[in-house]
This record gives structure tokens, C-alpha cells and sequence, in this order.
């Protein structure tokens, strides 16, 4: 009998009940925190055992509520996508585009889908490209499966590309710049070797996606005209209204650029631009006011699983929050890595880090407490601060697309439609190289004494 594969939300509810039973056994206590450059640092020397708060079964129940209080700008980002892309969609203009373009490459799809995922490289490893993604993947889905691959594929050359620029970023101010300044190193410091980590993980990266993609590409008619079948998107034809529905969103992925990088821009910048999309776009596209509205509420009903996914992964870490084990997790796991002989210290630190990384899925969040902890005791046992640093952004940044607690990437599952164990089977030998590369990496950083300290 085949096994039938739970429903991404049972997966996710049943781990969230899994959590608040390990409150009951998982050690309570906590660290004090001081704010510096508006962060929350923990101070190392300052963990006390406390009384527990293990879970009740009220607290189940209350964790999606409460995930969903704490990711609203997320939540609301992503039903502001839909609702824009929705409209967009409603133009033809998207369609047409995808037309066009799978005219222009019929037969080389080999070569686009590297060259996508480079430029989300870049963008993972250079402004930290991870909610950013969600914007591309309904039209990077299409764009697959007209070039003959499935949707784990679309999805790949968003949420990968950028994932392994993410992890092996050289200029990520949420992740270097931000861990770099609490371990007390120059900003970006590093920079030629982190290049070299960032070159290694995207090629492999590339070359595993396409090397997938070749193994389930479905053949394609010779002939590059339209498609016999009904309710395929038409050959390419593009209205003056659908070109200027096409510069809008063009204009937007620039300014959405510029934003990030110049501008510090925010998910609530970024979702007032893609309103602004959805309502010039519906109106150049000819849709009228009422029409624009009509096809945005369609377009933000459709994404409401994907919206709605997102506070339920961050149920885990309200739980153990609110009985207030995550510090007594950590403290535990720094004082497992104390006293080990150096090459092993690098490889509990960065083990510590890959836990912590479930528990916390922010970046930022993590780095903030986790690395005031172990900097010290990195600088304790001879390893680096920079090696330190680096195994707080592996921890962080290879998880991103694979733990089921992290909200970004359990929406973009559902704005894609692959079910959470199914990329995970397309995933894993991915996860298990990075894994083994980033220790490698993480080893001759130690023998090189990489700093400057």
C-alpha cells in the first residue's frame, strides 16, 4: 500500500504538538539581553536556570494565532503578491511574456536555467534574496513547464539560486554584515575568500538543479508555435497594452532592486510597490477600476494557503518561546562544544548553529543570539571569529530552504504547489553536499587562521 504524504498544514500543526511536548522535558532558562546598535545581544555570562512554562494544550492551538501576529508583514506581503500577480495574469501580459520567451529558447532550456539561477545567486548573495523570491515563482512555474519541466524546477531557480548565494553570501548585510558586527570584525572583512566559498556553492548548485531537470524534462514539439491544447497561454503577441503592463513590472523588479540596496527597503515597502503594480497594471492593461479589483481579491484569495502557511511554521518557535527553552537549548549546546580539542570545536559550533537554525528563523534573530555565546567561546578554544561567523551563516543559510519552520519558503512551496516531503526528495542529496562542503570550508578557514581574527 502506498504511504499517503500528510498535508503540509497536518506536517506543520503535528510538529507544533511534537514542540510542546519536548517542553515538558527540555530545560528551561534564559539569558539577559542588552540592547546594542538596536539589537537584542545576549550577554554570555549571564544564563540562569528558571522555572518551567511547559505547553498546555491551549498553547497548541493559540501557536498559529500568535505565528501569525508575529509574520504579519510577511502574512500581508504575500496576499498583496497574489493580488497583483493576479491581475497581471488577468491582462494576458504575463502569458504573452512567457510566449515570447519560450519561442526565442525552444530547446534551450539548459541554458536559461543556469543563467537564471545566477542572477538569483547574486541577489541571495549580495541583499540577502529570500522573501524577495516570492514575486517570481508563479511566472518562473510557467515559464518551466513551458520549457518542459515540472514546477519543482520553476521553483528551484528561485528558491535555490538564491538560497546558495544566501548561504555562501560575500555582501549580505542581514547575515555577514550583521554577524560580522556583533563578533567585533570589519564590515564584509574576508571578502576574497568568502568569493570563493559563494563561486563553489552556486556552481554546485546549478549543476545539481540542472542535471534534476534534465532527468524529469518532458519532450517538446518540434514545431515552436502555439500549443494544440486548450487553455494554454498563446503565442507570442504583444498588445501595446500588454507592453506597458511589461514595463511596469519591469519598472517594479528595478526599483525593488534599488530599494533593498540604497533605500533599506522593508516588507512593507515592498508590498505597497506591488499594490501600486496590481493597480497601474490592471488599469494600463485595460481591466477598468472595478475589473482591477475583482481580479486582485481573486489573485490574493489563491495565495491565502501559501499567506496562512507562513504563521503556522512559526508556531514551533512561539512554543518554546512562550515555555521559554530556546536559551536553555542553546546554553546546553555551548556547553557540549566547551573543551573540545579545536578541528571539533569548529564542528560543534557550526552543529549548534544548524540546530539553532530551526528554532529561530530569522537571521538577524539567530545571530543575535547565538554568537555573543560563541564568539567567546570560538576565541576560547583558537578558533577564529571570522570561522565563528561563518558557521553562524551555513547554520542559517542552508536551512532556509529545507526546514519546514521557516515561513518565507514553506509559502513559496505552496505558491508553487509541491508539497513540503516531495522537495525534500528532490532536495536532500542538495542539502547533504552543502552540508559536507560547508564543514570542508569551515576547516580550512581553520587551518588558514582566516581573520583577521
Amino acid at each position: 500500500m502506498k504511504l499517503r504524504v500528510p498535508h503540509t498544514f497536518v506536517l506543520l500543526f503535528a510538529l507544533v504538538a511534537l514542540a510542546a511536548i519536548a517542553t515538558h522535558l527540555l530545560p528551561a532558562g534564559e539569558y539577559q539581553r542588552t540592547e546594542v546598535g538596536g539589537r537584542q545581544l545576549v550577554d554570555p555570562d549571564s544564563y540562569r536556570p528558571i522555572a518551567a512554562r511547559p505547553a498546555t494544550l491551549g498553547d497548541v492551538f493559540l501557536a498559529w494565532p500568535r505565528g501569525l501576529a508575529a509574520t504579519a508583514s510577511i502574512v500581508f506581503y504575500i496576499f498583496i503578491i497574489g493580488g497583483a500577480f493576479g491581475v497581471l495574469q488577468a491582462t494576458g501580459a504575463l502569458d504573452a511574456l512567457i510566449a515570447g520567451v519560450v519561442a526565442a529558447a525552444r530547446g534551450r532550456g539548459e541554458v536559461i536555467l543556469p543563467a537564471l539561477m545566477l542572477l538569483f545567486a547574486i541577489g541571495g548573495g549580495t541583499i540577502g534574496m529570500a522573501e524577495e523570491t516570492l514575486p517570481f515563482l508563479p511566472g518562473l512555474v510557467l515559464l518551466a513547464k513551458r520549457l518542459g519541466y515540472d514546477e519543482v524546477v520553476g521553483g528551484a531557480i528561485a528558491l535555490v539560486g538564491a538560497g546558495a548565494g544566501f548561504a555562501g553570501a560575500f555582501m549580505n548585510p542581514f547575515t555577514v554584515g550583521v554577524g560580522q558586527a556583533i563578533a567585533g570584525l570589519p564590515l564584509f572583512s574576508g571578502m576574497g575568500y568568502r568569493l570563493i566559498v559563494w563561486f563553489v556553492l552556486t556552481t554546485v548548485t546549478i549543476v545539481y538543479v540542472a542535471w534534476y531537470a534534465g532527468r524529469h524534462r518532458v519532450a517538446l514539439p518540434a514545431n515552436p508555435g502555439p500549443p494544440a491544447s486548450a487553455g494554454e497561454p498563446p503565442a507570442f503577441r504583444l498588445a501595446n497594452r500588454q507592453a506597458g503592463v511589461l514595463a511596469i513590472l519591469f519598472a517594479a523588479f528595478v526599483l525593488l532592486a534599488v530599494g533593498c540596496l540604497r533605500w533599506e527597503w522593508g516588507l512593507l515597502e515592498l508590498s505597497a510597490l506591488f499594490v501600486a503594480v496590481g493597480v497601474a497594471g490592471g488599469l494600463v492593461g485595460g481591466l477598468g477600476s472595478d475589473g482591477t479589483a475583482e481580479e486582485f481579491l481573486k489573485g490574493a484569495s489563491a495565495f491565502a494557503g501559501a499567506a496562512l502557511v507562513v504563521g503556522l511554521a512559526r508556531g514551533v518557535l512561539v512554543i518554546f518561546d512562550a515555555a521559554r527553552v530556546t536559551d536553555g537549548i542553546l546554553h546546553a549546546m555551548a556547553q557540549a562544544v566547551r573543551g573540545l580539542p579545536e578541528g571539533a570545536t569548529v564542528a560543534g559550533i557550526y552543529f549548534v548553529q544548524i540546530v539553532l537554525s530551526y528554532l529561530v528563523p530569522s537571521g538577524s534573530g539567530q545571530a543575535a543570539l547565538s554568537l555573543p555565546i560563541l564568539t567567546p567561546l570560538a576565541d576560547l578554544t583558537g578558533v577564529t571569529r571570522q570561522t565563528s561567523v561563518l558557521a553562524y551563516q551555513f547554520g542559517d543559510g542552508f536551512s532556509n530552504i529545507f526546514t519546514p519552520t521557516q515561513g518565507y519558503f514553506m509559502a513559496g512551496l505552496a505558491l508553487i504547489g509541491v508539497p513540503w516531503t516531495r522537495w525534500v526528495k528532490f532536495l536532500w542529496p542538495l542539502q547533504v553536499i552543502w552540508l559536507v562542503l560547508g564543514l570542508v570550508f569551515l576547516l580550512i578557514a581553520q587551518a588558514m587562521r582566516w581573520g583577521p581574527f
